[in-house]
């Protein structure tokens, strides 16, 4: 009589023991009774009694979803190969279990699909230096598709673009001769700004003859602190300005009254002759 009544017993403390559920916080379990969608339970002490009811797990963490490597042909007709990172998150578990198969995979193939359309639409350049504008692009059409699963995208990241070696190369000449322009410009612009301080500090020397004086003697005094053995004494102009206010050596002064008084007797005898011309004609 006793095993009859401890059978029942023992059968109901196993079916009480399997129907109890402890979910901890992050997940949530999406209820089916005979078939037919119940309710979404969780976190804690839950029962789900078996062959009646059951249970599917979903978590709700933040996923992170590696994009497998794809080939892309930009609008400029390069080949290249990207990859990117996908951090996504289950926000409706019902929509994620009875919408979609598998949630994880249907996403991981729309990342990609949408990674390759997007980033076809876009030039080299483009991918390469405005990279955050087109993770948003990606984030906002991955989460817009997904909304219907229960899932929030959260954030879309472009790890890698790779190139062939040959627009490698390209592209690095291409940053060479941006960069020579640049130091070419600089170079200018600093010829520039060194003619125009010349120009006044000119200008200030002109207006006091003592500036250049100054200036030359602070020249000398540089070049004597250096061990050289060949010395450019640098000779101002008002050094020969003063020269051509001297007057001439004494012979050179004579030299010059000769040529003078000569040239005046033949201009003195030139109407001599024209008389004497006259007379022995008449």
């Amino acid at each position: 009589m006793l095993i009859s009544y401890l059978v029942p017993v023992v059968l109901v403390l196993m079916l009480i023991a399997a129907s109890i559920r402890i979910l901890p916080e992050y997940k949530r379990g999406v209820v089916f009774f005979l078939g037919r969608f119940q309710a979404v339970k969780g976190p804690g002490l839950i029962i789900v009694i078996p062959g009646i009811q059951q249970m599917t797990l979903v978590d709700l963490r933040v996923i992170t979803m590696d994009v497998p490597e794809q080939d892309v042909i930009s609008q400029d007709n390069v080949t290249v190969k990207v990859n990117a990172v996908l951090y996504f998150r289950v926000v409706d578990p019902e929509k994620a279990i009875i919408q979609v198969e598998n949630f994880t995979i249907a996403t991981s193939q729309l990342s990609q699909t949408t990674l390759r359309s997007v980033l076809g639409k876009h030039d080299l350049d483009e991918m390469l230096s405005e990279r955050d504008k087109l993770n948003d692009d990606i984030q906002e059409i991955i989460d817009a598709q997904t909304e219907e699963w229960g899932i929030k995208v959260a954030n879309v990241e472009i790890k890698h673009v790779d190139l062939d070696e040959s627009m490698i190369r390209a592209i690095a000449r291409q940053a060479e001769a941006e960069r020579e322009r640049r130091a070419k410009v600089i170079h200018a612009e600093g010829e520039l700004q060194a003619s125009r301080k010349l120009v006044e500090a000119a200008n200030v020397m002109a207006e006091n003859s003592a500036a250049l004086q100054l200036r030359y003697l602070q020249t000398m005094s540089d070049m004597s602190n250096k061990n050289a053995s060949t010395i450019f004494f640098p000779l101002p102009m008002d050094i020969m300005e003063a020269f051509r206010h001297l007057k001439a050596s004494p012979a050179a002064q004579a030299r010059a009254d000769r040529n003078a008084r000569g040239s005046s007797e033949e201009g003195n005898s030139e109407p001599g002759n024209s008389e004497q011309d006259r007379g022995d004609a008449t």
